[in-house]
């Protein structure tokens, strides 16, 4: 395993990759960061080189003042600078939640460098233009907040969602190594990656869905309702979509189900 960070385009990307075989990108949520695949990752390096980075304004890649920096053309264009000075040129590509958004920017963007692509809880954007602008709006709100009242009071707001409802079974150690992982972050980054990523500053990648001809697999808890019908939806456009809904669980399946949601991995990427 190794450990460390690349310049790419003038920012400091932090990764760890470990495994050897077919290389595996990992993308993290909002507020996430690489260490949250460790689980999955200590199941997939026997057959894949498996890379884990901190996406721009996360974990200890940089956080740069400058919001264009977090715009999705810009992040997946040092993403792929990241594989060239790796030396990989083609790549299975896995993302979750805001990951999944960039990974389907990405995917789209660069098809020739990815060999498959596996979405956790993810979308295509929003398609409506005022519904768009208006959650850019509410997600600068926010990120105002968060510069004004600080990453605690971020992590406080933001685990009272009711996204994270189904999350209550879960054992107090784990909820708070996730507590602890957010509250890492740093304010000036979530508030950039709000303003740059987020779903209001996200383009509309609806009408290209048909176009994806790659093998896709979109996984989606059984619980996180709206992502349901998100999902059924982008299946039915994409060509090659796999669409699997996982019982008993909500929007963030490999930390409430992670034995299943390995399983969907594994059972999805031999011979692609």
């Amino acid at each position: 395993m190794t450990s460390g960070g690349l310049h790419v385009n003038g920012h400091h990307y932090d990764l760890k990759i470990s495994g050897q075989g077919q290389a595996l990108l990992l993308l993290h949520g909002f507020g996430g960061e690489k260490s949250m695949w460790a689980e999955l990752r200590a199941g997939l390096d026997s057959e894949y080189r498996v890379i884990a980075i901190d996406i721009l304004g996360h974990g200890a890649s940089d956080k740069p003042a400058q919001v264009c920096a977090y715009h999705m053309e810009r992040v997946s264009c040092d993403i792929v600078s990241l594989l060239d000075e790796l030396r990989i040129p083609e790549c299975h590509l896995l993302g979750y939640s805001m990951g999944g958004r960039l990974a389907l920017y990405l995917a789209m963007g660069y098809p020739a460098r990815f060999r498959s692509l596996i979405l956790e809880s993810a979308s295509p954007g929003l398609a409506d233009d005022v519904e768009r602008e208006g959650r850019r709006r509410q997600d600068g709100a926010l990120a105002e907040r968060i510069e004004t009242m600080g990453t605690a009071w971020f992590v406080d707001y933001w685990e009272r969602l009711p996204l994270w409802k189904s999350q209550g079974k879960l054992s107090e150690d784990i909820l708070s190594a996730q507590r602890k992982q957010r509250l890492g972050n740093s304010a000036t980054g979530l508030a950039n990656s709000l303003r740059g990523m987020g779903s209001g500053a996200q383009p509309n990648l609806w009408p290209r869905l048909e176009q994806m001809m790659m093998p896709a697999l979109l996984l989606v808890g059984e619980r996180d309702s709206k992502f349901v019908a998100i999902n059924q939806l982008m299946a039915r456009q994409m060509p090659r979509a796999d669409l699997r809904l996982i019982p008993d669980a909500g929007h963030n399946i490999h930390l409430e189900r992670p034995r299943v949601f390995q399983e969907q991995v594994n059972s999805f990427l031999p011979g692609l």
